[in-house]
């Protein structure tokens, strides 16, 4: 398989892409044997010792795709059943004739119901693919659901039958994969949604089609990739000295000590040459006393807030509090030019008094962001890329919003999404660390976008590392030790 690319698309756009294929003289069928021969080079690949293999099929070209993996299985000698949920004499087009190409190769199909219920070693999810818009009906939901009770491992041909391939919303049932197999594009649905629930390890399969397939159609989203994280971090030179690598000031601290604490480390870590963090009187022994690099003052000085052609760059809010001297350390720090990371309290406090700024990274988690956007729990929910957009509309600058698959927005280039990270990940003070290091990247950085996509990239290769150890347990810190090994070695 090859790696994944880095641009998402719509559904539309990739069914588009299939059609402009078929049209440039690629036939159809060729297309559904080189989907089949990766699928079952994938299931050989991750499960060698499988010996039974269960070939659940639908009523389109999805189970085409299903009937090619069962013809090359039963041909390398493995015990293949087919289930088909729709009747088989239903199909049309290229499917019927991989249907009929499976049965002259001695190949049996069975209907759906008990046949289900046997055991085998790995099951293909060969039913709906990418057109599911609708909750699933009968046979298909009881089906669905029965594979799921089961928990033996599945392959997912597409996409998981069920999932939505825009939004990753499930109709009702969806198939949770071990594995799922992309053809031709990413759709956006890998990312989006509840995709991280259902899709398992995402790979790709590009067909061998042209490059101009897919660069006649306009992506949604765009992966960030190590190739963009490397270019936030460029040698260093031997004559550098601290200024030259940055100057970090954290505003935070107040209420939660910790945070401002766990910010700091991560922006040294990260590398920024001089770091400072102003907090109250209170709370400064407490975070110097663990981090003695870190420069902790009590007091917010006009120097702090002017940067005299430095390198620098600002972040306001972890652990700051809500109270009224919170907020006019809010209101002086916003008063900056210096560009700046908004995070935490200071994203509560901004959304109670809204403004606009082309020179901030706001850094919301969801409840945050509903609270940016007047949102209630029980509003209609917006989809994440909504969201995003619909934050940097309204407040200017660049948006990370933070969850499984991190969306990181700018307003006028296509949004970015991090696949690394996991859920062990989802701990008090991740995201302070990842404050320290998006500012860290900040304060040298040409653009708001880059430093902000390189600082979602590298904090989730940091927790990738971390979670080795497994991750139930993880803390924030574990985050924190590896960051210095991931910008200097930076990732696999």
């Amino acid at each position: 398989m090859g790696p994944l690319p880095v641009e998402v698309y719509s559904a539309a756009s990739v069914r588009a892409m299939d059609r402009r294929a078929i049209a440039g003289g690629i036939p159809g069928y060729v297309l559904m044997q080189r989907a089949g021969e990766a699928a079952f080079a994938t299931l050989r690949r991750h499960w060698p010792g499988a010996r039974s293999v269960g070939v659940l099929c639908g009523p389109g070209n999805n189970a085409g795709d299903g009937y090619v993996v069962a013809r090359l299985a039963r041909a390398a000698g493995l015990d293949v059943r087919v289930i088909a949920v729709s009747d088989p004499r239903g199909l049309q087009g290229d499917a019927a004739r991989a249907q009929v190409d499976f049965a002259a190769d001695g190949g049996h199909t069975e209907s759906s119901g008990s046949a289900l219920l046997e055991r085998h070693d790995v099951f293909v999810d060969a039913l709906l693919g990418t057109g599911t818009d609708r909750p699933l009906e009968e046979p298909f939901a009881s089906v669905v659901r029965q594979l799921n009770q089961r928990g033996a491992p599945v392959l997912a041909l597409d996409i998981p039958s069920g999932l939505d391939a825009d939004s990753g919303e499930p109709h009702g049932q969806a198939v949770i994969a071990t594995v799922t197999l992309a053809f031709v594009a990413l759709k956006s649905g890998y990312y989006l949604g509840m995709a991280p629930d259902y899709v398992g390890r995402l790979e790709f399969a590009g067909l061998e089609l042209p490059p101009g397939i897919r660069a006649a159609e306009q992506p949604v989203m765009r992966r960030i990739d190590g190739p963009l994280a490397a270019r936030a971090l460029p040698p260093r030179r031997r004559s550098a000295h601290k200024g030259a690598h940055g100057r970090v000031v954290i505003v935070g601290g107040h209420a939660m000590p910790g945070a401002a604490r766990l910010a700091g480390e991560a922006a040294l870590r990260t590398g920024a040459g001089l770091v400072s963090i102003v907090t109250s009187a209170a709370s400064a022994a407490a975070i110097l006393a663990g981090r003695p690099e870190l420069i902790v003052r009590s007091d917010l000085r006009p120097e702090d807030l002017e940067s005299g052609g430095e390198l620098r760059a600002l972040a306001l809010g972890p652990g700051l509090g809500l109270d009224a001297g919170a907020e006019r350390t809010f209101e002086a720090a916003l008063a900056t030019r210096d560009r700046l990371v908004v995070d935490a309290d200071a994203l509560t406090l901004l959304a109670a008094r809204p403004r606009k700024a082309a020179h901030w990274i706001l850094t919301p988690h969801p409840g945050e962001a509903r609270r940016l956007l007047d949102s209630s729990a029980t509003a209609v929910p917006r989809s994440r890329l909504d969201t995003v957009r619909e934050i940097v509309d309204r407040y200017g600058g660049t948006c990370v919003l933070k969850g499984a698959n991190t969306l990181v927005h700018g307003g006028t280039s296509v949004p970015w999404v991090c696949d690394r990270g996991n859920p062990g990940m989802a701990t008090a003070g991740s995201g302070d660390v990842l404050t320290g290091v998006i500012a860290a990247l900040l304060a040298c950085a040409d653009g708001l976008v880059e430093a902000a996509a390189a600082g979602v990239f590298l904090h989730a290769e940091a927790g990738d590392r971390a979670a080795r150890a497994g991750m139930r347990g993880m803390i924030a810190s574990d985050i924190l030790a590896e960051l210095r090994g991931v910008v200097n070695h930076p990732w696999n």
